[in-house]
């Protein structure tokens, strides 16, 4: 009797001035035996050539390196384009601040093969407190255009997966089915980053795909490695905050939420509050800013 065929699956890997920890990434990708895969690893324009660094240490990656940093949503598209183009049958989207075990990608593709599953996401541990969940996917409030991440902080050995079918999968670690990305589209590049994976998540439910969470399935996750670097005004950058109010205000108008402006513009400004009060005066423009452009920008339609 034939066995048979492995399917192929790509994983992306973006760097961004992150040469230590996307090592540390591909170091634990090494020892992940089944199924087969190949890395896509995009230097999303980096200094000091990490990804010609990175390739010399694991020749087995496939490198594309741009010029200039194209964001989550870019960075990811431009690896996706290439799978796609190379045929590969699925993608894993994979944060380069992540490590993995050795079975978590067989675990994920037993969960993307039930019926009608698009996407696929495992248990996201934090890597500083390895008992404690970072996600186990996400639930979307539709009255307020809330994203609620499920298990966040909840020690793993109390946890209790209540469910099987997600409404949103985070884009630290998700694999994707070709079929899901052809019929729903890549990535929506007007996010830049944030909250893009919830908006992409969403898209493919439209699209006739369920998300599903492969609970067998484990990584580690240093949480937040590329925006908690130390600034002015204490450890995230202002543009952080800006992207977080832009992108949610991007969600609430593709999906026509209208209890979610006051709900969420009342969030914005205790935030800019607080930033008045201690005086971080670059986060309080970050956020005013990123009222304006998340009520008023132009939405770009995603890439198919």
């Amino acid at each position: 009797m034939a066995s048979t065929p492995e399917i192929s699956v790509a994983i992306i890997l973006v760097n961004w001035n992150g040469y230590a920890y996307t090592k540390a990434c591909l170091d634990s990708l090494e020892k992940v035996t089944e199924p087969a895969f190949q890395v896509i690893l995009v230097d999303n324009g980096s200094q000091n050539s990490e990804g010609e660094q990175l390739k010399a240490l694991f020749p087995k990656v496939h490198l594309i390196v741009t010029k200039d940093n194209l964001g989550f949503t870019g960075g990811n598209n431009v690896g996706i384009h290439y799978a796609l183009e190379q045929g590969f049958e699925q993608v894993l989207l994979l944060n380069n601040d992540t490590t993995v075990t050795p079975s978590f990608l067989k675990e994920l593709q037993n969960c993307l093969h039930q019926p009608g599953q698009g996407v696929a996401q495992p248990l996201i541990l934090f890597a500083q407190d390895p008992q404690k969940l970072w996600s186990a996917g996400g639930k979307w409030n539709s009255l307020f255009g809330r994203a609620i991440t499920l298990g966040d902080r909840v020690p793993i050995q109390k946890y209790q997966v209540s469910t099987k079918t997600l409404d949103w999968a985070t884009g630290c670690c998700m694999l994707v089915s070709r079929a899901a990305l052809q019929k729903a589209g890549l990535l929506n590049d007007a996010y830049f980053a944030y909250f893009e994976d919830v908006e992409w998540s969403l898209r493919i439910r439209k699209a006739g795909f369920t998300i599903g969470l492969a609970k067998n399935a484990i990584i580690y996750h240093e949480a937040g490695a590329a925006s908690k670097k130390q600034h002015a005004e204490g450890t995230l950058s202002p543009r952080v905050f800006y992207f977080n109010v832009r992108n949610q205000l991007f969600l609430l108008r593709q999906h026509s939420i209208l209890l979610g402006y006051p709900y969420h513009l009342i969030r914005f400004l205790i935030w800019g509050t607080y930033f008045l009060i201690r005086g971080r005066f670059q986060k309080l423009s970050a956020v005013f800013q990123g009222i304006r452009a998340g009520l008023f920008t132009p939405l770009k339609p995603e890439k198919k």
